[in-house]
């Protein structure tokens, strides 16, 4: 490609649609909504997921209401809304997930515009030298990696000239010009200055004007923090303004002569000017910065320019920042800073409350690595770790509700069954918290973070029990949690509260060990889900007309769409809703309509559903068929506890042979199970 061609060539690519000439939020709106979403409900409000947000190895897990925020935030930008003159700044407690929501972003985006009809295009002057007073100085790269487009929409002084420019070269048709006059901005004043000076030399003529110009493709390195760069909150002596802005530089003095010329300035120097050409500035901790800093970005903010000592460099840019409340709330208590806070869109971003999605975020947490131990033996994972881990932190991220449990908040934020309670429920505490003034006291505002989370693991990989063993055993994992927010959390009602739901925790691994145990006995590893479709059938059929004095029931099994046969025993449902507590025929009738309610509303959105979230239902059912299984020795537990005569052993033998070969336990982790379960420990 002759470099005088290269200038008309990319006008006629941009008018081809071969290449892309459009601003960084209209980029960033594309590429989120081209990856394509779906409706989902989270807390009982329908929302939006965009799927882009959910690929990859280690991608974003939650945030739904931040993420929907940030793409009404991009889409209103690019569609020339008021949100094009603020930034988009996340603000929340540490560890959960601002950084990393950026950073994935920025990671897309880079790979988004690896793809040849989005890469960015820039230009070059060259041959400076036939010019004076540029020394040694041959190439000029636009400081501000501006499009070639910016360039040839100021061609000619006068703006008709170049319209008609991009008519006669480019073939534009009026419709297609004003939609590229959309995103019209100046030329910086380094590259406008030069400009001037290259049409007054080549006296207006345009193919020599041409042969000045170069077209090259932005560079792609993320260490050079081009196209999106990070710039984290320095103290107060180290920062200046010259790490955003840029600086008047020596080397280029002593080539220029011209002391008007605004080239004299490096703007490369700072942060943003390496961004300018449709890129994302991440500006981590933002409030931290010290006050003439925050100021200057206030000026990016508003105007989209570089400013300095009156030149001004137009930018292209998307500004994203964090902050946590602290530093936030220390910031808002100063009126005389409202100017800022008033150019930024606040996002406040909660720690994820959805047991179910936490524990993708307890497997980052974890590793996917093998671990191994100090003597570089393989490590062994508990099945139920990730459980235990993910009910521990998610519980402490409840705020106190007289209306819900932390459990029926716990279970209704996963999508769940929480026994009478409806999701509306959910709905009206977290409307009334989110009214508080106070952010920490809002939904989910307040909780161990992911960075409490992997301190928990590593405290859990690094005692001896575990390296001894060579295993990471459930049950420890609460002791490193109590350790963490003893060591950690500094107020003294917050602590007391984490401690309280950590015990929480415990009795709900306690309930989930009872099932492990049970499907451990049965010799199968689905034992417990069965029982709990046979009650479920039972008391759908219990009223069949078709039912002979046999009580056999024939029934199409929704999942494999056979026919099935069932025999109801009423002396097996009675005993389980007793557990549950059901003393009179009326609460009886009432819990069976609400469990057919329940049948009749998942089974035809979920023909896989088995009721397994329903807590109450397991546990009771578990509980009946323990005690009733095992006559002879009294209960399971004491036939566990108590391995004196050869029955016991034998039974104790089998169970450990079918935790370690069918449920997915090591030697270790199933005598430890065991114990546990043969103590009376954290029984709710």
């Amino acid at each position: 490609m002759a470099p005088h061609d290269n200038l008309i060539q990319h006008i006629t690519a941009v008018k081809e649609q071969q290449r892309s000439f459009e601003n960084a939020f209209q980029s960033v709106a594309r590429m989120i909504l081209g990856g394509g979403f779906e409706k989902v409900v989270v807390n009982g409000r329908t929302t939006y997921d965009f799927k882009i947000f959910r690929s990859g190895r280690k991608h974003t897990i939650g945030m739904f209401d931040e993420i929907n925020s940030f793409v009404s935030y991009v889409k209103d930008a690019a569609e020339g809304g008021s949100s094009k003159e603020m930034a988009f700044v996340l603000v929340g407690e540490p560890g959960n997930g601002k950084t990393f929501f950026v950073e994935y972003l920025c990671s897309l985006y880079r790979s988004f515009l690896s793809a040849p009809h989005n890469r960015r295009y820039t230009f070059r002057y060259t041959g400076l030298n036939q010019l004076e007073h540029y020394g040694k100085i041959k190439l000029y790269d636009s400081q501000t990696y501006e499009d070639p487009m910016i360039l040839a929409m100021n061609f000619f002084e006068p703006a008709e000239e170049n319209r008609r420019f991009l008519a006669e070269k480019g073939g534009f048709s009026e419709g297609e010009l004003e939609r590229v006059y959309g995103n019209y901005r100046p030329l910086g004043a380094c590259s406008g200055y030069i400009w001037s000076e290259i049409r007054d030399f080549c006296g207006g003529d345009l193919d020599k004007m041409l042969g000045f110009v170069e077209v090259i493709p932005v560079p792609m390195s993320e260490s050079l923090g081009t196209l999106t760069g990070k710039y984290p909150a320095k103290d107060k002596i180290t920062s200046s303004s010259v790490d955003l802005l840029g600086e008047e530089s020596i080397q280029r003095l002593l080539y220029i002569s011209d002391t008007n010329n605004p080239y004299r300035f490096d703007l490369r120097r700072g942060a943003l000017a390496r961004v300018a050409g449709g890129g994302i500035h991440f500006s981590d901790e933002i409030f931290k910065n010290k006050k003439d800093l925050v100021q200057v970005y206030l000026g990016v903010i508003q105007n989209r320019a570089i400013e300095m000592d009156g030149f001004k460099w137009p930018i292209d840019t998307l500004i994203i920042a964090t902050s946590n409340n602290s530093e936030f709330n220390r910031f808002l208590a100063e009126k005389e800073e409202a100017p800022i806070v008033d150019r930024c869109r606040i996002c406040y971003v909660s720690h994820n409350t959805n047991y179910r999605l936490q524990e993708g975020l307890t497997s980052y947490a974890i590793g996917s690595d093998t671990k191994t131990t100090l003597t570089s033996e393989p490590l062994h994972q508990d099945p139920n770790l990730n459980y235990a881990a993910s009910v521990g932190v998610v519980l402490t991220r409840f705020p106190r509700s007289e209306k819900l449990t932390s459990i029926e908040t716990m279970k209704l934020s996963a999508g769940e069954i929480a026994g009478e309670k409806s999701i509306k429920a959910l709905a009206e505490v977290i409307d009334t918290l989110g009214q508080e003034p106070d952010i920490t006291k809002r939904f989910g505002q307040k909780g161990l973070g992911h960075r409490s989370l992997g301190r928990a693991v590593q405290l859990l990989v690094e005692s001896s029990e575990t390296n001894e063993g060579r295993c990471m055993v459930a049950y420890d994992v609460f002791k490193t949690l109590e350790r963490v927010v003893l060591d950690y959390v500094v107020d003294t009602n917050d602590r007391a509260k984490y401690l309280e739901d950590l015990k929480v925790a415990k009795g709900l691994y306690r309930e989930r060990i009872m099932t492990e145990m049970f499907n451990a006995y049965m010799d199968e590893p689905h034992a417990i889900r069965r029982d709990v479709m046979n009650y479920v059938n039972m008391i759908i059929g219990i009223d069949a007309e078709n039912l002979g004095p046999d009580r056999m029931w024939k029934y199409k099994d929704p999942q494999s769409g056979e026919l099935r046969a069932l025999k109801i025993d009423e002396r097996y449902v009675k005993s389980v809703e007793e557990r549950i507590g059901l003393k009179t025929e009326e609460q009886r009738d009432s819990f069976r309509t609400s469990i057919r309610k329940i049948y009749g509303q998942k089974i035809s959105m979920d023909p896989n559903y088995d009721f397994m979230d329903n807590l109450e239902l397991v546990k009771a059912i578990t509980e009946v068929r323990l005690k009733s299984d095992i006559a002879g020795a009294g209960s399971l537990i004491g036939a566990l506890a108590n391995r004196t005569n050869e029955e016991n052993q034998k039974l104790y033998d089998r169970m450990i042979n079918t935790m370690l070969n069918k449920l997915g336990y090591c030697r270790t982790c199933a005598q430890k199970t065991i114990e546990y379960f043969c103590t009376q420990e954290d029984e709710n």
